[in-house]
């Protein structure tokens, strides 16, 4: 009886590593699925609004396609949408390149 005792008190008492463990798996987990993806955008966001110059063919947040008439010093460009209609924007408003989407990259 001595070592059935034994037995049921070891299968009851985890092992307190087990779940230090698997709470590090989880957090890996997150890190590689979630958060460095994440990262990676925003770094190739920020490399595309710092490379931006003008004439550059771009694609606003709403959809709206245009070329970059100028690009301003406090984080802003002035984008032509149409013949003679031209708009400020923030650079965070622009988000692609639309001479990439037009031919398919």
């Amino acid at each position: 009886m001595n070592i059935q005792n034994i037995l049921l008190q070891s299968a009851q008492a985890p092992n307190p590593w087990s779940n230090i463990i698997l709470l590090v798996g989880i957090v890996v987990v997150f890190y590689f699925f979630m958060i460095r993806p994440q990262m990676k955008r925003q770094k190739e966001a920020r490399k595309f609004r710092e490379g931006l110059q003008k004439g550059d063919k771009v694609v606003t947040i709403g959809g709206v396609y245009g070329k970059i008439v100028s690009i301003e010093e406090n984080n802003s460009a002035k984008v032509e949408i149409a013949e003679n209609v031209v708009i400020k924007m923030d650079k965070s408003a622009l988000v692609a390149d639309a001479s990439a989407l037009q031919q398919g990259k």
